[in-house]
């Protein structure tokens, strides 16, 4: 059995945990019969790619897709061939064959169509913010417990990012000892001139601290452990674009749960100059140690992203997370199939979107030069 540093000291080096090895076979192994069925509604974010790929790597077969608006619904089918183009949601929905519906639809609707595929006998995955107001929220959470189907929001800056993946087994395994206080950074370029009407519409994107503030809020409680937890403060403003009145630009709020606290900020800031969409940033903070993640681009010089830098009694090092498995995927599947809960307890995943919507609803808005409530 190996001994806590052993563990530390695999992890580090890149090891691949016996779970995750399976895992890695099981991929590798041919399969003739895909474990499940699944179908997508709704494609206005590029994000449903990534919910495509982990739902298939973990076993689902697209079959069916539902766009109401042509362009979308054209590059869509060029992409996936093999994809049947559904004339209408209805016919998705009343699929028996199909067992999950996945969307990337404009945020606000993305409730209500959950609502409608759990009410279909269905499992739902939403991009997030998968919810975008706390009467939503309500809402799903009611219809969810009626029907007792699996309404899943991907937080792809967890779920889909090697090293924030290989920081949940470091401090699992005590790397850092207790997680006092995550800081989550979220910055984001906002390509103006290529976004859809509906992305500064405040009513339709929900807000930063709704939209991009629930990664942070899902791996506040992930890290710290908490399994409950409030906002003690929040904000948010349009500091830089008049031209678009209902929109936010910045955010930011403090948490505090059961299990530790957390700070987290929130922008559409990121310059030209970098090289990439945005330099996210997670520090986990703990009684013996840090972690700190640059999700996306070490401005050092190191390329490509996954970087993860580990502090402790002992030394400091950079560890590789190039090769770790994102387990997601497989694990939602395993979940629908088995009736577990693996991927994400269906309580941590709308205690975040609720700690998002309760941030975003009590924020004190910044503009000239003081602070109002929104």
């Amino acid at each position: 059995m190996l001994t806590r540093r052993d563990l530390l000291a695999a992890l580090a080096a890149g090891a691949v945990l016996p779970a995750a090895a399976r895992a890695q076979e099981r991929r590798a192994q041919p399969t003739k019969t895909p474990r499940l069925r699944f179908s997508v509604v709704g494609i206005n974010h590029g994000h449903i790619h990534g919910q495509i790929g982990a739902v298939t790597r973990g076993g689902g077969q697209l079959v069916s897709f539902y766009a109401k608006e042509p362009d979308l619904a054209a590059d869509f089918a060029r992409r996936y061939p093999q994809c049947r183009q559904a004339r209408e949601e209805r016919e998705i929905l009343e699929d028996d064959s199909t067992r999950l519906v996945l969307s990337a639809a404009i945020p606000e609707e993305r409730a209500p169509l959950g609502v409608r595929v759990m009410r279909h006998g269905k499992d739902y995955m939403s991009d997030k913010p998968g919810i975008t107001t706390l009467e939503q929220l309500a809402e799903v959470r009611r219809v969810q417990k009626e029907t007792r189907r699996i309404y899943s929001i991907m937080y792809s800056e967890r779920f889909e990012s090697e090293a924030t993946v290989r920081a949940g087994e470091l401090v699992r395994a005590g790397a850092v000892g207790r997680v006092i206080q995550t800081v989550g950074l979220g910055p984001h370029r906002v390509n103006n001139g290529r976004r859809d009407p509906w992305f500064y519409e405040l009513k339709r994107f929900g807000g930063i601290l709704c939209d991009i503030g629930s990664h942070q809020a899902d791996q506040f409680l992930f890290f710290t452990g908490s399994t409950r937890a409030e906002v003690v403060a929040s904000q948010t403003g349009n500091v830089a674009h008049p031209q678009h009145p209902g929109f936010e630009d910045f955010g930011d709020m403090m948490l505090r749960g059961d299990g530790g606290t957390g700070y987290v900020r929130v922008d559409w800031f990121t310059p030209d100059g970098l090289s990439t969409w945005g330099d996210g940033r997670l520090t986990i903070l703990g009684t013996d140690g840090y972690i700190e993640l640059r999700k996306n681009v070490d401005i050092a010089g190191r390329p490509g992203g996954d970087h993860l830098f580990l502090v402790d009694g002992k030394e400091t090092r950079h560890v590789d997370c190039r090769d770790v498995h994102l387990p997601y995927g497989e694990q939602l599947v395993d979940d629908i199939l088995h009736r577990t809960e693996t991927a994400m307890t269906q309580e941590h995943c709308f205690l975040a979107t609720e700690l998002a919507l309760r941030a975003q609803k009590q924020a004190q808005r910044l503009g000239r030069g003081k602070a109002e409530r929104t």
